[in-house]
């Protein structure tokens, strides 16, 4: 068994923010039997359980539940982007040194993606070619920043630079801000899926999909709600000009050059992706050691993990 979709905060990477005063980081005891919630930025808040920081409790976690290998991700909060950039710089640096030394040190187990600056193009390419280049598999960001979409011109120097490598991109959505749903987890319940399918269909429209097919494009959350509208979206394309101006095929044929995460918690809503996307375009996540975890992950027979990660000759 595989899982594509995990978390990992080096120790490093906690002293630096208990250490940095320009970093707003605080630590609370919400309850007596939860251990102390992390928030960033004065928003970004969530549960630091200890496996996501202790190697010893993620790595048995991981065993107890048959998983061969695992992809390990940098957590959302601590993207940064809204930070000076100069500090995202430095955490990225720090993050990605870190995953690199993890995975070397646990290659059999372990596979990772960077963090990058995306509040900084121009360093985001080339902490990129740095992590290939040590070892990690691509990286993983944000679904923009800010109001700027992925599809955005200041971000095609990092596009063909991940078509060039053949980089993993994994883009995982942070919390949506809609001032309508700041109640009831909303945010997360139907705001994380919901900034997927923004990101997911802006990158098809664009024609972002056609300009870099090599880089391998991971979404989150099995693609938000974006399978489940594919024929509202291929009838836009049948009769709007302006809908098919910058593509080649319809939104249909533009679903399967994705890849997806199976992080459903629904046999149907699998069933459907699978059906819709390809057995093969859907992977095994969990979302490990969040609370909206799907664990273990399930996933498709067919889909070829190993070949995907290049673990073939692992």
């Amino acid at each position: 068994m595989y899982d594509v979709h995990s978390h990992w905060i080096p120790p490093e990477v906690l002293d630096w923010l208990k250490t940095n005063g320009a970093i707003e980081a605080v630590w609370e005891q919400k309850a007596p039997d939860k251990e102390p919630f992390l928030t960033v930025g004065g928003k970004w808040s969530f549960e630091l359980k200890r496996a996501f920081y202790d190697l010893d409790v993620y790595l048995a976690d991981q065993a107890a539940s048959g998983i061969e290998h695992t992809l390990v991700s940098p957590v959302p909060q601590l993207f940064l982007y809204e930070a000076e950039p100069d500090m995202t710089n430095e955490l990225a640096a720090i993050y990605n040194e870190a995953l690199v030394r993890l995975v070397d040190a646990h290659r059999d187990r372990l596979s990772a993606l960077a963090t990058l600056s995306l509040n900084d193009p121009d360093a985001a390419c080339d902490q990129l070619e740095r992590a290939m280049a040590q070892g990690l598999k691509g990286a993983i960001i944000g679904p923009g920043v800010g109001d700027v979409a992925l599809s955005d011109e200041r971000f095609a120097t990092l596009w063909a630079t991940a078509d060039r490598l053949g980089a993993i991109v994994f883009i995982h959505p942070l919390l949506n801000t809609d001032k309508r749903i700041q109640k009831l987890m909303m945010p997360n319940l139907i705001g994380v899926p919901w900034e997927t399918t923004i990101c997911a269909l802006d990158l098809i429209l664009s024609g972002n999909l056609d300009r870099y097919p090599h880089a391998r494009i991971l979404l989150a959350h099995g693609g938000g709600f974006l399978p489940y509208q594919l024929g509202r979206l291929n009838k836009g394309y049948e009769v709007w000009p302006q809908v098919k101006a910058r593509l080649d095929d319809e939104p249909a044929a533009y679903i399967r050059r994705f890849w997806y995460d199976s992080v459903l918690w629904s046999p149907e809503a699998l069933q459907l992706l699978c059906s819709t996307a390809g057995k093969e375009r859907v992977l095994p996540g969990s979302d490990y050691p969040f609370d909206l975890k799907a664990w273990p992950p399930v996933t498709s027979e067919e889909a070829s993990v190993r070949d995907w990660l290049g673990l073939t000759n692992a």
